[in-house]
């Protein structure tokens, strides 16, 4: 079991089944189960990912002194995921409302509130950071500090950019520089996944790099080993919704590297994993354990 510090957003999130894109105005709705409240975010979606495959995880993050942030709370004690660094040092909890169609696409709508405008205690962070093997930096300001921290102290930093189309992006930039193991999506690139991948390679020195790509998989480079490749996606069950899929894909590469050391192991368990949470609506739900990841990939391995 590994214990890795992660850093990053936690929100209430509503999905809302829709008929198709772009949305038929109706002055009234009856969507009947298609309407889900859960506690989501892309630094609770990982960190519930890697608590369920077994490692200890540190979250740091904040809510809101709210409603919604008590609801956190409780979802935290619940998975038993250690929520002491989960600070309610906002007046609101962050939120989004995601729309979502019977072929699995999805709008995101997120309203951050003020939690860009807010710091975390750097010694809070230190406290945290102790007896970890891996910081898990999401892309969210209060984050930023802490990858010269990680470094200072010897802290490899793992980290997901998302969606992205410039080598130079501001909000991205220093997190793509310190990142060891650096994940994204094609949704936007310049240009192809092959050339993008070259192109972050020679500018920034991660040893791992992995482009989400959808239903086509997963583009990984291993730099020591000059590997470029891709991993074919795997169908395990019908999509719902793509929401949390690159969480997924992300959370269970960590898991396994950490655990392996192995990427091409841990990619190819990552993308069974993240198939297989598709198969619902919600960000953070649809998450195998390992034992279960194991006889999928088992199975998928003899087919």
């Amino acid at each position: 079991m590994a214990k890795i510090l992660v850093s990053g957003l936690i929100n209430i999130e509503t999905t809302l089944k829709v008929e198709s894109f772009p949305i038929y105005y109706s002055p009234v709705r009856f969507p009947f189960f298609g309407v889900d409240t859960t506690v989501s975010g892309v630094g609770y979606n990982i960190s519930k990912a890697l608590t369920i495959l077994g490692d200890g995880v540190n979250f740091v993050s904040m809510i809101g002194r709210d409603m919604a942030g008590k609801l956190v709370q409780e979802e935290l004690s619940h998975l038993e995921v250690h929520g002491q660094y989960v600070l309610p040092s906002l007046s609101n909890t962050p939120q989004s409302i995601i729309l979502y169609d019977h072929d699995g696409m999805r709008q995101v709508n997120t309203d951050l509130k003020d939690i860009q405008e807010h710091g975390y205690p750097m010694e809070q962070f230190e406290q945290a950071a102790q007896g970890c093997e891996l910081a898990v930096l999401c892309n969210i300001n209060f984050s930023r500090p802490f990858l010269n921290q990680a470094r200072r102290i010897g802290l490899p930093v793992a980290t997901d950019v998302h969606t992205i189309s410039s080598l130079e992006d501001d909000y991205n930039r220093d997190f793509m520089a310190s990142a060891d193991i650096l994940f994204m999506s094609d949704e936007n690139l310049p240009c192809t996944p092959v050339e993008w991948l070259h192109r972050v390679q020679n500018r920034y020195g991660a040893e791992i790099l992995v482009i989400g790509l959808g239903s086509r998989g997963a583009l990984m480079a291993v730099r020591s080993d000059r590997f470029v490749e891709r991993i074919p996606a795997v169908y395990t069950r019908p999509v719902v919704n793509s929401i949390g899929a690159g969480d997924a894909l992300f959370s269970s590469f960590v898991h396994y590297y950490q655990k392996t050391k192995d990427p091409y192991e841990a990619i190819s368990r990552a993308i069974i994993f993240a198939s297989y949470k598709i198969g619902v609506s919600g960000a953070a739900d649809g998450l195998l354990d390992e034992p279960g990841l194991e006889r999928l990939y088992n199975e998928k391995k003899l087919q």
